[in-house]
């Protein structure tokens, strides 16, 4: 009853956020460098912002530093939306989220300062990544649904490390996301208050499960999406070009504007690759050493990743 309650709350929230967006006239408009074609509510993804603050009000002292930083990602990321900001900006209030979560987690104490660099990067980095692969209908739904999926079952079946409900919270906004969002023609997009705000829940906890066990591993969970992102950030140094501007270099890009595969079905191929590679990830821990699962599960992608370069070719054959 309570998770039903919760998602009729959120939808109710989502219909009258429709409305608010449209008063405001929040919208994405495409150009040159987008995937889609229409105007489009943008802003959607505030829903999961909706979500911890429902989970929040439930648990208020365990969840107080997630709840704040969380909020502080969120409202810089929809201002972000409405108004563009400064990349400096949104990268202090991102290093401040962080922060939080640190002292929170009592990272601070217990790791060395290295660490908490390598840290800080790599929660900034998936965080933008989760936003550079935010670009078709229910790619940010999907992939989310099997993330937190993962982290649930992974809390369920091998190691507690959090309360349930904290994850299934997450699941049951990313549905409601998924209802107007993975459709032809999608209702709304999540903006980037949706994908950076999930990115920002998915971190948090898997950094409680990687202090849990003592492992790295779980990272691979978003292997697709970091696989993803960080080759086309090579290659686009590669080409000379400014990283910080939008582009359609993307693998997913490719598949779903040069090859003309629907979106709906280039999203669900993402989530059903980083399915297999969870459940592998799974399967294999504890079995064999961390370091060989990276090594199993990078080799597969990055091979996967390639084949990118050999569809561009295909398209330039064509195009000339």
């Amino acid at each position: 009853m309570e998770y039903t309650l919760c998602g009729v709350i959120l939808m109710i929230l989502m219909l009258l956020y429709f409305k608010v967006a449209n008063y405001f006239n929040i919208i994405d408009k495409p150009n040159e460098r987008s995937s889609h074609k229409e105007i489009t509510l943008r802003g959607g993804g505030i829903i999961f912002w909706f979500s911890a603050l429902f989970y929040f009000v439930q648990n208020i002292q365990s969840y107080y530093f997630f709840f704040t930083a969380i909020t502080f990602v969120s409202l810089v990321s929809f201002w972000d939306d409405i108004q563009s900001l400064s990349n400096k900006i949104r990268i202090v209030i991102h290093f401040i989220a962080i922060a939080l979560v640190f002292f929170d987690l009592g990272v601070f104490n217990t790791v060395s300062i290295l660490v908490i660099i390598l840290a800080y990067i790599t929660a900034i980095g998936l965080m933008n990544a989760y936003n550079f692969m935010d670009g078709i209908n229910g790619i940010t739904g999907l992939y989310t649904l099997v993330v937190m999926g993962s982290l649930l079952y992974v809390n369920t079946k091998i190691q507690l490390f959090t309360e349930g409900d904290f994850i299934k919270y997450a699941i049951i906004a990313s549905l409601v996301f998924l209802f107007f969002n993975y459709r032809k023609k999608a209702r709304c997009f999540a903006g980037d208050v949706g994908s950076i705000t999930i990115a920002f829940w998915i971190i948090y906890l898997i950094l409680r499960l990687m202090l849990k066990t003592d492992s790295t591993v779980w990272l691979l969970f978003l292997a697709v999406y970091g696989t993803d992102a960080v080759c086309t950030i090579i290659h686009r140094l590669y080409l000379k070009q400014n990283i910080f501007e939008a582009h359609r270099l993307h693998f997913y890009q490719i598949l779903s504007n040069e090859y003309k595969i629907q979106h709906r079905l280039v999203a669900l191929y993402y989530a059903l690759t980083q399915m297999a590679i969870s459940i592998l990830v799974i399967f294999l821990y504890q079995k064999i050493h961390d370091g060989i699962i990276f090594l199993v599960v990078s080799i597969p992608l990055l091979f996967l990743y390639s084949l990118k370069f050999h569809l561009l070719k295909k398209v330039d054959i064509k195009l000339n």
